[in-house]
């Protein structure tokens, strides 16, 4: 078994972004929300789901906010019964391979007709994906020593971010020039792009899970798993209650959450129905987005050593802020509205990544030395940014349906920024959070 510390087991743990975020790319920002949009826009946006009339946005929203409520009622006590049995990898292993298979089956989502396919599979490859990375986040304490954590949290983004590029700029060649691959059928570059982003996941993540120690603490668990994993839980909500740092920090995650993940989510909705853009222009964004994100991910874990976390994760929050603001402000009729917009991008890309670097390894910096529930812990973080989401969408999805627009959200969104912010300047430092 690799040593704690060990590169080959940093380098082996840190894969499994290279693995998993070609997910968050193509099918959470880039491909998917964009097809789905182009083959249920149809009289009027208006969608049949569970026998019921809805507006496809607000569908939408409403299935992933749904998602993240599972995830979030699911991977506390999931997480604590993995920490009794030592068993996270298994955990990991089983979404990893739900979150992949259910990509993949997003390939018979056609349009209207079987809209049902889209939102069911939309839901289940979300859970896969986001229950896989509360015990993924959970083994970045057992891979690597605490004054390492800003780096290697950073290096996984990074190569996340590396990784979705190739494989986006791949499927991009597919939907922009059909023709090159024979394809006809206007649905198919889409379909196609959602099973290699599932057979790249799975396939990849096997890396992760073959350097990944199964259980480095040798816990031998009895029976009554679920009863035993509810105490566990307990008790690491009870230390939780007596740590004022965690909890600061969680309230201003939770705050700044509900923007930088519904953004992540939403902004090719917003692209395309409030400023008219077209598909080309928001790949582009997006694209500008993951290439600047390689650099602001390692650029804001070197500020971290140098200004300390919490001054860091707070310039990051604050340009989140001053974006939302500038996109609300944008208008359909600017003539320079793409050079606005595609700055917009550049600034979100020099921040995505280093907010959610920064909050992984400044939560797993605050953890206590002595703990061996690292997925508890982490099961709490991960919590805490899926009832965010869920939050988000779910306002999202009232503003849309009320207003039929997402512009007056994105302006909300830079409240939830600002508020956390201030939370954040109550935090005071420690031997490793400065």
């Amino acid at each position: 078994m690799l040593k704690k510390g060990d590169k080959k087991l940093i380098n082996g743990w840190a894969f499994y972004d290279w693995a998993n975020s070609v997910y968050s790319l193509v099918i959470g920002t880039a491909v998917f929300p964009i097809y789905y949009e182009s083959v249920t826009s149809s009289d009027g946006g208006v969608v049949s789901f569970l026998g019921t009339e809805w507006y496809n946005t607000t569908v939408y929203s409403y299935a992933l906010g749904f998602s993240f409520l599972v995830v979030a009622l699911l991977s506390p006590i999931l997480s604590a019964i993995a920490d009794y049995t030592g068993n996270k990898k298994k955990f990991m292993q089983f979404f990893c391979a739900l979150g992949s298979v259910s990509v993949m089956s997003l390939f018979f989502f056609t349009g209207k007709e079987n809209v049902w396919i889209g939102i069911v599979f939309t839901i289940l490859a979300s859970i896969g994906f986001w229950s896989s990375i509360v015990f993924y986040n959970a083994y970045l304490p057992e891979v690597a020593h605490q004054e390492d954590h800003d780096r290697v949290s950073a290096k996984g983004f990074m190569l996340g971010y590396f990784g979705s590029v190739l494989l986006l700029a791949f499927n991009l060649s597919m939907v922009m020039m059909p023709e090159l691959y024979g394809i006809t059928d206007p649905t198919l570059p889409a379909r196609i792009s959602f099973l290699t982003v599932g057979i790249w996941w799975i396939g990849f993540a096997q890396i992760t899970f073959k350097r990944l120690p199964s259980n480095p603490f040798k816990r031998k668990p009895e029976r009554d798993y679920i009863f035993k994993g509810y105490r566990e839980l307990k008790m690491v909500l009870k230390e939780l209650k007596n740590q004022n740092q965690l909890k600061t920090l969680l309230i201003s995650f939770f705050l700044y959450s509900v923007g930088v993940q519904t953004v992540i989510l939403l902004a090719s909705t917003f692209g395309t129905k409030d400023l008219g853009l077209e598909t080309t222009n928001l790949i582009i964004t997006i694209l500008v987005i993951q290439l600047v994100g390689i650099v602001g991910a390692f650029l804001f874990s070197r500020l971290s050593e140098r200004i300390g976390n919490i001054k860091a994760l707070k310039i990051t929050v604050l340009i989140w802020a001053i974006c939302c603001v500038g996109a609300y402000l944008l208008e359909k009729d600017d003539p320079y509205l793409l050079i606005k917009f595609y700055t917009f991008g550049g600034l979100v890309g020099l921040v995505l990544g280093a907010i959610q670097s920064l909050s992984r390894s400044t939560y797993s910096k605050l953890i206590p030395d002595e703990t061996l529930d690292h997925a508890t812990y982490f099961s709490f973080y991960d919590v805490t940014e899926k009832i965010a989401i869920v939050f988000g969408m779910a306002l999202a999805g009232i503003v849309a349906s009320y207003t039929s627009s997402l512009r007056l959200f994105i302006l909300m969104l830079a409240v939830f920024f600002v508020a956390g912010f201030i939370v954040l300047s109550f935090m005071k430092k420690t031997k490793y959070v400065k």
